[in-house]
């Protein structure tokens, strides 16, 4: 946990090909033990320890690959309360919870 009046860790995410229901969707699933709440393009969660991060999304774009039509989001993940080490996991377990197939 970090002390209180530091600063918030943000990552960003640029271009992930992901729906804005591909996201709301998964999202929840990778919250284990937090209550959240959606408001407009974010989602707000809070921890019972008081950990909280606000996974906000822009608007929804597309990614065009000939005549493949993609969606295409960014996304930032802003935490308060973790420290680096924390944010590390949760961003480990938000990456996965998205992969898509491939190789």
């Amino acid at each position: 946990m970090t002390a209180a009046g530091e600063q918030p860790l943000r990552v960003a995410r640029a271009a992930m090909g992901i729906s804005h229901d591909d996201f709301f969707r998964v999202l929840p699933l990778v919250l284990a033990g937090a209550e959240w709440r959606r408001e407009g393009l974010s989602i707000h969660a809070e921890w019972p320890q008081g950990a909280r991060l606000v996974a906000s999304i822009s608007a929804q774009g597309q990614r065009r690959i000939a005549s493949l039509c993609l969606p295409c989001v960014d996304v930032e993940l802003t935490f308060h309360g973790l420290d680096a080490a924390e944010c590390a996991s949760f961003v480990q377990r938000f990456d996965t919870a998205f992969q898509k197939g491939g190789g």
